[in-house]
């Protein structure tokens, strides 16, 4: 059955992602917009509900395929990122409604603040899927597995219609709270799958938070759209 984790760890919303997800790039920001951020991520921080669910499978890998448990997926870009890689892990996380009703409620009397918040729930999410990969990392090193970068539908052309397998997998709607759109995009928004190749080459892993962070951009399992 898939490993279900609740909120037992400790998301944060990392005020540089904020910042990157608002398009700031080493600028000043005014007390104005700091104190938005600052607000912002109290409230998610005291007002989301963490919880992810993930599933290890065996995967096989071929020249513009993958398959992982009884899943077949036709991507070429994935199947580079699990080159090498005999056994891959399934992920989904969400952080909850939280965001969703404080993009609402600002988006009729505060536009800027809703933009913050957007920021902000999309650096949660990313604080608390890593909280989460560093788990599964600890547990595969002591069985001598090491992880490549997490690889997520919409990357390159790993397509989002996935995500329906993905959902019946790890039963993520049973067991985390989250949905699907008619058109695969997930609710609550603040919400990610994933798939995280495990090898047992330790100079294949990667402890980058994101492709976007490395300065590497030669590395065959960098994702698309994730230059420096």
């Amino acid at each position: 059955m898939p490993d279900s984790r609740k909120a037992r760890f400790s998301m944060r919303a990392d005020r540089k992602e904020t910042l990157r997800y608002l398009g700031y790039r080493g600028q000043e920001i005014d007390s104005k917009m700091e104190r938005m951020i600052e607000e912002a991520a109290a409230e998610l921080e005291q007002q989301s509900s963490p919880k992810s669910v993930y599933r290890e499978y065996s995967c096989q890998v071929f020249e513009d395929r993958v398959r992982i448990g009884e899943l077949e997926i036709e991507s070429r870009n994935l199947a580079r990122n699990l080159k090498g890689c005999s056994r891959a892990v399934l992920l989904a996380a969400t952080i909850g409604r939280a965001a969703d009703f404080m993009i609402r409620k600002y988006s009729v009397c505060n536009m800027a603040k809703m933009t913050v918040v957007q920021a902000t729930g999309a650096a949660c999410i990313e604080s608390y899927v890593d909280e989460v990969q560093e788990e599964i990392q600890k547990n595969a090193r002591k069985r001598g597995l090491y992880l490549r970068p997490r690889f997520s539908p919409g990357y390159g052309d790993f397509a989002l219609e996935y995500q329906k397998d993905i959902f019946q997998m790890l039963e993520c709607s049973k067991r985390i709270g989250i949905t699907l759109t008619e058109g695969n995009l997930m609710m609550p928004s603040k919400s990610v799958t994933a798939v995280i190749g495990l090898t047992g080459r330790e100079q294949e892993s990667c402890q980058m938070k994101n492709c976007s962070l490395c300065a590497k951009t030669d590395c065959e399992f960098r994702q698309e759209g994730e230059d420096s």
